[in-house]
């Protein structure tokens, strides 16, 4: 045991682990490595099933991890909505993993608890809320709309859901029909069943119908459907359009219904001046997720769930637990497990802290700034090639396009795109992924990397046409 936990064999593995990231660094930023260096499923098993670490050195166990993984550093990854980390985040990660403070009770994480305190406050000032907002960090935004949703739930239900179920009643929410799944998932895991999801078609350019939005409700109401709650994207994650969340905050309003904004990937440009009218009416809504890992430079997985009334932070769990706090029925901000999934929590908020500390918030608009310019740029590339077609102008970083041949059918075209897509990856030289929309197949890129040029796009177009 002496030797697991040896402070000097911890610090030469971490020198020579921090000189082989910094090398990796530099290499994706060049260009210098493969992207993706491609394997099947199969192979990449077979490769660590007889994996043999006969050095005993770490450092190479690392470093075989890191040649086998895909690159997110590297200029040509476009493909999912992950952020290539700020490097100092990744000593904050170390930090948070060699500390291993668990923050279900304020003992168990003092100094992350307290920071957590103070980043929702960031965010809630971001998005113009009022005093008296609050709320938490959690797993990602699959687990904070589910969250938010059962909070949605506790306080419109009829009845105490918690205690008594849903006793005969039948919930639903409404949702964009191209929302996120985990918003359809949300709604399944509270017993909703496929009924009690509400899915409101979009427009050309892939955004609710908030015109549709009565008549649902109304429809719903006629089934004996009790309406909880809306959800708007800020922005889909298929074609990165935003919802219109003035007019459903005005929807939500008249009908006395939970208004809930899943901004995992685009709640960022709240940070934005340039881009912050992309959310306009954001700050009406009860409760707003967004993902620090999407388009916050942070590590995976990083979560800041925000309700506008402090108090709806305590509504989805309410249960004793004598060992971890004496009185079930205190709203004590500091003992997170009161109110997220997680007992044992990661320190993700200093993640998030340290770049806040560093660069503060002209860091995170600079960073959205980029991208999404990036992503229009994009776009008039795209343009001025006719054999080429948009799915949508995008609104973000996220852009959606084929090669179309108006001589085949659609089936045809798919194959051809799906074919260019898997070819690319295969290359290692870009990394991208594809959507179906309207049964169409487009190739999707999510312009993550800011060290991504025009040169780059133009090099991914030509990949496209070969």
């Amino acid at each position: 045991m002496k030797e697991v936990y040896n402070s000097e064999t911890f610090r030469k593995s971490g020198h020579e682990l921090v000189n082989l990231l910094a090398d990796h660094l530099a290499a994706a930023q060049q260009g210098s490595i493969p992207v993706l260096p491609w394997k099947t499923p199969n192979r990449q098993v077979k490769f660590w099933e007889q994996y043999d670490l006969e050095d005993g050195n770490a450092t190479t166990l690392f470093k075989d991890i890191i040649e086998h993984s895909i690159a997110l550093n590297h200029p040509r990854y476009a493909g999912h909505q992950i952020s290539p980390a700020a490097p100092v985040t990744a000593l904050a990660s170390l930090v948070a993993a060699f500390m291993n403070n668990g923050m279900g009770v304020y003992e168990m994480g003092p100094a992350s608890t307290a920071i957590e305190k103070v980043v929702i406050k960031f965010f809630a000032e971001a998005i113009a809320y009022e005093a008296g907002a609050d709320g938490f960090m959690t797993s990602g935004g699959t687990l904070a709309n589910l969250t938010a949703l059962l909070a949605a739930r506790s306080v419109h239900a009829h009845t105490d859901v918690w205690h008594a179920g849903h006793a005969g009643q039948k919930l639903a929410i409404m949702v964009s029909a191209e929302a996120h799944y985990c918003v359809d998932r949300a709604a399944r895991i509270m017993g909703f069943g496929e009924e009690g999801i509400l899915k409101i078609e979009t427009n050309e350019r892939f955004q609710m119908q908030t015109d549709q939005l009565d008549a649902q409700f109304e429809a719903a109401s006629k089934k004996g459907l009790q309406v909880i709650a809306i959800v708007g994207s800020a922005c889909t994650t298929s074609t990165g359009s935003y919802d219109d969340l003035e007019a459903i905050a005005d929807f939500a309003a008249q009908r006395g219904i939970w208004f809930h904004v899943d901004g995992a990937h685009g709640g960022a440009a709240i940070f934005s001046e340039k881009y912050k009218s992309l959310t306009s009416g954001i700050h009406r809504a009860d409760s707003v997720v967004i993902d620090c890992h999407k388009m916050l430079m942070t590590p995976a997985i990083a979560t800041a769930l925000v309700f506008k009334n402090s108090q709806n932070a305590y509504k989805t769990f309410n249960q004793k637990a004598q060992y971890l706090w004496k009185e079930a029925a205190e709203e004590e901000w500091y003992n997170l497990a009161k109110r997220t999934f997680e007992c044992t929590k990661e320190m993700m908020s200093i993640k998030f802290f340290c770049l806040m500390q560093l660069y503060g918030k002209q860091g995170f608009a600079d960073f959205v700034e980029r991208l999404y310019d990036l992503g229009k740029t994009f776009a008039r590339l795209i343009k001025k090639r006719p054999q080429l077609e948009l799915a949508t102008e995008p609104e973000c970083n996220i852009v959606c396009f084929r090669l179309y041949n108006p001589e085949l059918d659609v089936v045809e075209n798919n194959r051809i795109n799906s074919n260019i897509r898997q070819k690319i990856i295969e290359s290692g030289e870009f990394y991208i992924v594809q959507t179906t929309l309207n049964n169409i197949v487009y190739l999707r890129t999510t312009l993550m990397n800011p060290f991504t040029t025009e040169t780059d796009l133009e090099n991914l177009l030509l990949m496209v046409n070969d």
